[in-house]
C-alpha cells in the first residue's frame, strides 16, 4: 500500500506513464500477493472425498488469474503510451528518480521473502510480480537521468513500452505452463518416447498402452497406464512394479504411478485406434459397446 500510494502522487506529480504504469502494476501485486497466500493455504488442505488430489491446483488457477491480469495490465499501458507519444506531456524528472526508491526497497524485501518459501508455479507468478516492480521501478529512474540531462520527454512513454513488455513477457511464460498444468499436458521436461522406452526395458515388461502423463501441481507429476506382462501370478508381478516405480519416480520425477497389469492385450480390449494413446470413451460409448482396456483387464490393478 505504501508503494501504491507513493508511486500514484509521484505519478501525478511528475506527470510521468511509467510511474503511473508502476502504481497500475502496484495494484495488481496487492491482489496478487493475495491471491497467492491463499492459494498456499488452499493446497494444504487434505485430499477429500469430493477432492480426491487435494487442492493443489488451487495454486494454479491463481497463477493463471495473476498471469492474466498482469497481461491486461500490459496492454492497457501500452495503450496510453501511444497516446502519449502522439500527444507528449513535460515530465518532472526528480520525482522519477526519487519516488521509485521506496518501492524498490520493499519490493526486494518482499520478493526475497518469497523466493525462500519455494518454487511452485503460485509463488513464481507472485515473485514475477515484485521483481518485475523492481526492474521496471530501476527502469523509471535512469529515465527520470535521461530526461534530466537531455530534456527528451519521449522517454517517458519509451520507458512504458518497456515496462509492459516486461510485464508481457513473463506474464506469458507462466500462463503457458499454467494452462498447460489445467489442460492435463505431458510435462515439459518428460520426453514420452524415452519413457516408453525405459518402461520396455524393464525386465518383464512386453508393451504399454493407454499411457497418460500430466501434473497435479508444479513439481507433482502423476502416470496411468496399462503394461503388458510376462505371464505371472500376482506375487510374482510385484518385483516389476516396484522396478517400475522406481524408475518413474528416479529417472523421470513421476512419484505417482497407477500401473494396470495385463498377461495379454487382444484387439478387442486394447485401443480402438491401435496407438500408445488412447481415446477416452465417454461412458455411454461403452454402454453401446465400446468397451475400454479398464473394463476388461486380465488381472487386477496395481498401484
Amino acid at each position: 500500500m505504501i508503494i501504491l500510494v507513493t508511486q500514484l502522487v509521484g505519478g501525478l506529480l511528475a506527470h510521468s506513464l511509467a510511474l503511473l504504469s508502476e502504481a497500475g502494476h502496484a495494484v495488481t501485486d496487492l491482489f496478487a500477493l493475495g491471491l497467492a497466500w491463499f492459494a498456499a493455504m488452499q493446497a494444504e488442505r487434505p485430499a477429500n472425498a469430493r477432492k480426491t488430489f487435494g487442492y493443489h491446483r488451487v495454486g494454479i488457477l491463481a497463477a493463471w488469474i495473476n498471469a492474466v491480469t498482469l497481461i491486461v495490465i500490459a496492454l492497457a499501458i501500452l495503450i496510453e503510451a501511444v497516446q502519449r507519444f502522439q500527444h507528449p506531456e513535460a515530465v518532472q524528472p526528480l520525482i522519477m528518480f526519487i519516488t521509485p526508491l521506496v518501492g524498490i526497497s520493499i519490493n526486494l524485501f518482499i520478493g526475497f521473502a518469497l523466493q525462500r518459501e519455494g518454487h511452485s508455479l503460485n509463488t513464481r507468478a507472485a515473485v514475477l510480480h515484485v521483481f518485475g516492480d523492481v526492474g521496471a521501478a530501476l527502469a523509471v529512474i535512469i529515465g527520470g537521468i535521461v530526461i534530466l540531462l537531455t530534456h527528451w520527454s519521449i522517454v517517458d512513454p519509451l520507458l512504458s513500452v518497456g515496462i509492459a513488455l516486461l510485464i508481457a513477457i513473463g506474464s506469458w511464460r507462466i500462463l503457458h505452463e499454467a494452462t498447460n498444468i489445467l489442460l492435463e499436458a505431458v510435462p515439459g521436461d518428460v520426453s514420452m518416447a524415452q519413457l516408453v522406452e525405459d518402461m520396455q526395458q524393464v525386465q518383464g515388461v512386453q508393451s504399454v498402452h493407454d499411457l497418460h502423463v500430466w501434473t497435479i501441481a508444479s513439481g507433482m507429476a502423476a502416470l496411468s497406464c496399462h503394461a503388458v506382462i510376462d505371464d505371472l501370478p500376482p506375487s510374482g508381478s510385484s518385483s516389476i512394479l516396484r522396478s517400475l516405480t522406481t524408475m518413474l519416480s528416479d529417472k523421470h520425477h513421476i512419484s505417482h504411478a497407477t500401473i494396470q497389469f495385463e498377461s495379454d492385450c487382444p484387439p478387442e480390449t486394447c485401443c480402438a485406434t491401435k496407438t500408445l494413446y488412447c481415446r477416452m470413451e465417454m461412458a455411454g460409448e461403452r454402454v453401446r459397446g465400446h468397451v475400454h482396456a479398464h473394463d476388461e483387464a486380465d488381472t487386477p490393478s496395481s498401484t
